[in-house]
C-alpha cells in the first residue's frame, strides 16, 4: 500500500509553496515522521515530515516546481521491506586544483555565507552515495551549464548535498574547468547568474510596496543618549546572566520603552481595517504585541513578543533570543510571524547611522534603531557646556492617516526619555 505525502495545511493565507529541496531520494527507506522534503512559503521554510515509515516512491513534484496545498509531491511503499544497513565507500574525491587562484570579490546571490575553500588544499568532495554525488536537480542542471565536475563542489545542504548555491558560488570564484572538470586560475570573472527569488523575499518585496502605496507613511527623527542604559548594564549584566541564563542587551529597554510609547499614544499603536459597513475602521489594540525584525539567510522576517507589556526585562531577552534563533535556522512557525501591534528593526548592528525604515502592514508605526556614536552634546546638567555622550539616532515611521505629527513626536520623545533614565522603566514610574 502506497501512503501519499501531498502539501498540508498551513495558514489561512497560505495557498501554496515552493519545494526547496528533496531529503529522501527514490529507494530510500524513511521512518514515520521522518522529514523527507523541505517546502518554501511566502512565510515560512518548513519540513514536510513521511506520513508512514517505507521506502520512498518516485516524487511527483521536482525542486523548484509551485505547488498548491492538498496537491501530491510523492508516495511511500509501507509494504516494500527495510532493506539491511550497509554502509557503502564513497569515492575517492576528485582533487581540485593545487595552486591558489584569486577570486574577483564577487558574490553570487544567495551565495553560502562561507563559499567553497580555494586553497592549494583539495576541495572537499560532495556526499556520495553509491558512487553518485548527491545534488539537486536544479544544481546538476546549473552544474552542466558551467561545466563543473560535481564531485569538486562542497555540498551545503542537508547531508552534504550539492545545491544550486553551492554551484553559482564555485563558478562565481573566478576559475573555469580544465577537461577533467577541476578548477584552474583564470583571469577576471564576468560570470553573471540568475536564481528564483523565494517565495518569502517575493512577500516581503509585494508587502514593502504595498505599504509605500496604501499608507501615509512619514518619518520623525530623535537622537538618545545611552550613557545610563550602558553603564546599567555594565554593572549588572553578569550578574543578571548568572540569575537568568540569558544576556542583559539593548532590546529589553527598548522594548519596554515602546510599551511606555504605545500607551501613551494609542493610535500608533492601532490598524486601519475595514469596518463592517466596508468603510475604514480603527481596530485598537490594549496590547502590545512587539514584532522584532530579524534578518535570516532567506529574508526578512518578523516574529513577534506577544504581550510585552506584561513580560519582564529577563522574560524580553529569553523570549527575543529563541525567536531570533529560531528565524535564521528556519524554526519559525507562521503563528510566531503572525500579528503584531508594532514593530522594532535595529539597523545598528549593521553600522546603520540613519534610516527611514518601512511600515509592517497594517502596523501604524515601526521604530528605527541605529549605531551608538560618541558625539559632542550639549551636557543637560551644565547648559552651554558641552560633553561626549554615547548617542543614538531614533527614527519613528508611521502612518499620518491614524498618527497625528504631534501624537509620533511624543511617542518618540516617551521613548527617549525612558532610555536616558532607565531607572523609571526598572520601577514603572
Amino acid at each position: 500500500m502506497a501512503t501519499k505525502i501531498v502539501v498540508p495545511t498551513i495558514g489561512e493565507s497560505v495557498t501554496e509553496g515552493v519545494v526547496a529541496a528533496w531529503l529522501k531520494q527514490p529507494g530510500d527507506w524513511v521512518d514515520r515522521d521522518e522529514p523527507v522534503l523541505e517546502l518554501e512559503t511566502d512565510k515560512v521554510t518548513m519540513e514536510i515530515a513521511a506520513p508512514a515509515a517505507g521506502v520512498m516512491g518516485d516524487h511527483t513534484a521536482a525542486e523548484g516546481d509551485t505547488v498548491e496545498v492538498g496537491a501530491e509531491l510523492g508516495a511511500i511503499d509501507e509494504t516494500a521491506p527495510k532493506p539491511e544497513t550497509a554502509e557503502v565507500a564513497a569515492p575517492t574525491p576528485e582533487p581540485a586544483a593545487a595552486e591558489p587562484v584569486t577570486s574577483n570579490g564577487a558574490a553570487a546571490a544567495s551565495a553560502p555565507s562561507t563559499p567553497p575553500s580555494r586553497t592549494d588544499q583539495a576541495t572537499p568532495a560532495a556526499a556520495a552515495t553509491n558512487g553518485v554525488v548527491q545534488a539537486t536537480s536544479l544544481a546538476r542542471k546549473v552544474a552542466e551549464e558551467h561545466g563543473v565536475n560535481l564531485a569538486s563542489v562542497t555540498g551545503t545542504g542537508p547531508g552534504g548535498r550539492v545545491r544550486e548555491q553551492d554551484i553559482l558560488a564555485y563558478v562565481q570564484s573566478g576559475a573555469t574547468p580544465d577537461a577533467g572538470g577541476r578548477r584552474v586560475a583564470a583571469g577576471p570573472s564576468r560570470v553573471t547568474s540568475r536564481e528564483r527569488m523565494t517565495p518569502l523575499r517575493q512577500r516581503v518585496a509585494s508587502r514593502l510596496v504595498e505599504a509605500q502605496q496604501t499608507a501615509a507613511m512619514l518619518t520623525t527623527f530623535n537622537e538618545c543618549d545611552m550613557s545610563r542604559v550602558m553603564a546599567l548594564r555594565a554593572a549588572h549584566k553578569e550578574a543578571f546572566a548568572e540569575k537568568h541564563g540569558v544576556g542583559l542587551g539593548f532590546m529589553s529597554f527598548f522594548v519596554k520603552a515602546v510599551v511606555r510609547g504605545l500607551k501613551a499614544q494609542p493610535n500608533v499603536n492601532s490598524y486601519i481595517v475595514e469596518g463592517d459597513d466596508g468603510k475604514p475602521a480603527i481596530q485598537s489594540h490594549d496590547y502590545c504585541d512587539i514584532a522584532v525584525a530579524v534578518a535570516s539567510p532567506k529574508g526578512l522576517v518578523v516574529p513577534v513578543l506577544r504581550n510585552a507589556e506584561s513580560l519582564s526585562f529577563a522574560e524580553v531577552e529569553s523570549g527575543i533570543k529563541d525567536l531570533a534563533v529560531r528565524a535564521r535556522d528556519g524554526k519559525i512557525t507562521l503563528e510566531e510571524m503572525s500579528g503584531g501591534t508594532f514593530t522594532i528593526t535595529n539597523g545598528g548592528i549593521f553600522g546603520s547611522l540613519m534610516s527611514t525604515p518601512i511600515l509592517n502592514p497594517p502596523q501604524s508605526g515601526i521604530l528605527g534603531m541605529h549605531a551608538i556614536k560618541k558625539r559632542a552634546v550639549e551636557d543637560p546638567a551644565n547648559p552651554g557646556s558641552v560633553v561626549i555622550r554615547p548617542m543614538m539616532y531614533l527614527a519613528l515611521s508611521y502612518d499620518h492617516r491614524i498618527v497625528d505629527g504631534e501624537g509620533a513626536v511624543k511617542f518618540l520623545v516617551a521613548v527617549k526619555d525612558a532610555i536616558e533614565n532607565p531607572d523609571t522603566l526598572l520601577l514603572d514610574l
